[in-house]
This record gives C-alpha cells, sequence and structure tokens, in this order.
C-alpha cells in the first residue's frame, strides 16, 4: 500500500460520516425492533430466537466481506473497501423502507435478517478503511470518530421513537404510523451519508507489487474461508484475550436492547403489552429518548477517550468504562421515576463510547496490515458468537430462573458486564498508542 498522509481533522469525519447512516440502523433494530415484535404478538421468552439475523448474518458475512475485500481493488467502483460498504447500504436502505409493511412476526424477522446483511456488509471494510486510511497516531482519532458517529446515528434512531409518535398518530395496517417515519429516514441516511463518505475520500492505492499480487491470486469461493481459517490460527494472543472480554461484554448488550422497553414498561408505568398497549406505546417512546441519551452520552465523550487512552492505556480506559456502565445496568431496573433513568443509562453510554473504538487500538498494532479487512471480520465474529450464544440459551434462561421478568434481565447484564471488566484487566499488549 502507498505511503499514509496525514489527514486534518476535518477529513477523518468526513470519511466516517458513513458510519453515521449504519448506526442510525443499528439504533432502530436495538430500540426499534424488539417494540414492532411485540406490537406483532411476540412473547419475552420468544425475542432471542427473533434476534438470531443479528449474530448469525455477522458471524458469516463480516469476515467474509473482510477476506474479500483485501484481495479487492476496483478502482472504476471506489477501490478496495468502499464498493462493499456502498453495496451493504442499498441493501440495508431497501430493508429499511420495507420493514413498516410487515404485517407478520415472520416478515419483520425475515426483513431483519436482510436489514442485518446489508449492514455487516456495509460495517466490516469501515474498520478496515480507518486503518488502512491513517497511520498509528491517527488511528485513536479514527476509531473514536465512528464511535462519535456511533452515537450519534443512534441517537437520532432513538430520538425518533420519543418524537415521531407526537406527530404521526395512530396505526397503519398492524404497526403505529410513527414506525414508516422512523424507518423511512433511516433508509435515507443509510444510503446518503455512505454517498457522502465514498464521494469525499478516496482511498490510498496499492503498491504495483501489492496489485500484481492481488491479481495473480486466484479468488475462489473457498479462498475467503481459507483466509479466514489461516487468520485465526496466526492470532495473536491479544485477540484471544480481548474475545473472553467480548463473550460476556456483548452478551450483555443483547440482554440489554432486548428488554429496555419492557423493563421500563413495568417498572415506571406497571405495564406490559399484553395489559395496556396504550401506556406501552409510551414506555417505547421514553425508551426511545433514554436510549438517545446514552447515544448523545457516547458522542459528546467519544474524542475524550483518546486522551485517556493516551494518557493512560486502551485497556485501563476500557476497563472503567465497562464498570460504568455495569452500574448503570445493575440499577436501571430499580428506578420508578422515568427522570432518573437518564442518569442511570449515562454510564452505559461512556461505556458504549469505548465499546465502539477502544478495543480496536489494542489490536490494531498486532495485526499486518495486509489483513486488516479480514481481522477486523474476525472481531466482529467475537462480537456476534456471543451474541449468537445469546439469541440460543436466553430465551430459557428468561424464562426458568429470571421468571420473565425483563428487569431482572437487565440485572444480569450488569454482572456479565462486571465479569467483562474484571477479564480487560488481563489483556496483555505489545504496542501503547502514539503520543
Amino acid at each position: 500500500m502507498s505511503a499514509k498522509v496525514k489527514l486534518s481533522f476535518w477529513q477523518i469525519i468526513n470519511m466516517n460520516v458513513g458510519f453515521f447512516g449504519i448506526q442510525y440502523s443499528f439504533g432502530l433494530q436495538q430500540s426499534a425492533v424488539n417494540p414492532i415484535y411485540d406490537f406483532l404478538g411476540a412473547s419475552p421468552d420468544e425475542l432471542p430466537l427473533l434476534n438470531l439475523a443479528g449474530p448469525l448474518t455477522g458471524l458469516l458475512v463480516q469476515p467474509i466481506i473482510g477476506a474479500l475485500s483485501d484481495k479487492t481493488w476496483i478502482p472504476k467502483l471506489g477501490g478496495r473497501r468502499k464498493p462493499y460498504f456502498f453495496i451493504g447500504a442499498i441493501i440495508c436502505s431497501i430493508a429499511l423502507f420495507l420493514f413498516p409493511f410487515s404485517s407478520s412476526l415472520w416478515m419483520a424477522a425475515g426483513l431483519l435478517w436482510i436489514l442485518d446483511a446489508g449492514n455487516n456488509t456495509a460495517m466490516e471494510p469501515y474498520r478496515a478503511f480507518v486503518a488502512d486510511k491513517l497511520d498509528e497516531s491517527q488511528q485513536p482519532i479514527g476509531f473514536q470518530a465512528q464511535s462519535f458517529f456511533t452515537g450519534f446515528g443512534q441517537t437520532l434512531a432513538n430520538v425518533s421513537l420519543f418524537i415521531f409518535p407526537m406527530i404521526f398518530i395512530g396505526t397503519t395496517g398492524k404497526l403505529p404510523t410513527w414506525v414508516f417515519a422512523s424507518f423511512i429516514l433511516g433508509a435515507v441516511c443509510s444510503i446518503g451519508s455512505v454517498w457522502w463518505s465514498a464521494h469525499t475520500t478516496k482511498e490510498i492505492p496499492p503498491t504495483v507489487e501489492e496489485l500484481q499480487k492481488i491479481q495473480s491470486e486466484k479468488v475462489s469461493v473457498f479462498t475467503p474461508f481459507v483466509d479466514i481459517l489461516l487468520a485465526i490460527k496466526e492470532m495473536p494472543k491479544v485477540m484471544w484475550q480481548l474475545a473472553l472480554v467480548y463473550l460476556f461484554q456483548w452478551y450483555a448488550l443483547f440482554c440489554y436492547w432486548q428488554n429496555s422497553s419492557k423493563s421500563i414498561a413495568l417498572s415506571v408505568w406497571e405495564t406490559t403489552p399484553q395489559i395496556n398497549v396504550k401506556l406501552y406505546e409510551e414506555a417505547v417512546a421514553w425508551t426511545g429518548l433514554v436510549n438517545g441519551w446514552y447515544n448523545i452520552v457516547t458522542f459528546l465523550c467519544a474524542f475524550g477517550l483518546v486522551y485517556f487512552a493516551k494518557k493512560y492505556s486502551p485497556k485501563l480506559v476500557h476497563f472503567g468504562c465497562l464498570v460504568l456502565a455495569a452500574i448503570g445496568f445493575l440499577i436501571f431496573p430499580h428506578i420508578e421515576n422515568k427522570y432518573l433513568l437518564f442518569p442511570a443509562i449515562t454510564g452505559f453510554g461512556i461505556g458504549w463510547a469505548s465499546m465502539m473504538g477502544i478495543p480496536y487500538l489494542m489490536v490494531v498494532n498486532n495485526i499486518p496490515k495486509e489483513r486488516y479487512g479480514v481481522y477486523m471480520g474476525i472481531i466482529n465474529m467475537m462480537i456476534v458468537i456471543p451474541m449468537f450464544i445469546q439469541t440460543i440459551s436466553f430465551g430459557y434462561i428468561m424464562k426458568h430462573f429470571l421468571q420473565n421478568d425483563p428487569r431482572q434481565a437487565i440485572t444480569f447484564a450488569g454482572i456479565l458486564l462486571v465479569c467483562a471488566a474484571i477479564f480487560t484487566l488481563f489483556i496483555s499488549t505489545k504496542k501503547s498508542v502514539n503520543e
């Protein structure tokens, strides 16, 4: 790859704008999809399996896309990474547009599979895009810019759940009309923001030797799988240590996202979708505001974490942020005043800012630059495998150990984050972040 040129702050922002649209979509998945399942008649213990799309598409799509993008150079379509995240954004926008027209539970679940496949196709090359473009001294800003846009995009998605029900009243088909507004706005944001990044940022072309190697390699249907297996075999120790942290961290987050609206409905409104649909809609709207707040916290503190990561270490920063997130989750289900939910979830907002950027600083200097794509895909496997385990195991835990009580699910998530924080302290990295 040709030499990396230092970019200005605004150039780094421009290259990451596309992450805004991708994360708006993920924000809707986290806060709107499960209430939609509720409106269509799902029971609490069915939700984990209905969310199986996220883990499985992430497990299959991201590492394959990463391996393919490492061996891609198509100048007419933008280069190495951009063809993939642009195609992913198109798929995502189509699925978002169609989602509000879901007339049954399984139609919504099927569209979630398509939506998540598009999101994963778009997101994986973005991680490698930052590693490709920025040198070691600018990578912290690049990854935390993605954390910033994660917070910004998900804030807009969650706040739409609060604002749009006041503007778009009533139902269309089986779903509230506000669902149409939120998801169609998401479709526009997804393709529009990715187009902006693709338009404003050029990829670094490969050297003559790299281009010859790419052109000489025979790529078959088995090539990505061979590359993934080889990369796992040669994976540095720090990634195995991070995988253990991720096991507890991402299992916990799926528990929260699946149960936050129902936990708030019980603790504040003392209702469920079966008892009072109108009150539950109020709880869902308030959950959108609460989740919007933690994402505001995320984009407000994202760049501040860069300073602390440089001064102390990414490991200690992530440990502290996970502890704050765990405290927030442990307090959350016991709150009866809806306004006190905001200070409780603030800790998770800080933790979320770290989760979306800081772990990549722990590993990026330990992996070869020519394999950024496949290793970023493997990191995503480390995220989605715990989610997959959660979708197939948590329904049983929820029904037989947590009495189908969403509030206990949030407490369980808090305990898992404490475990993740402890295991973070055992991570050993070879290089520190440059000043």
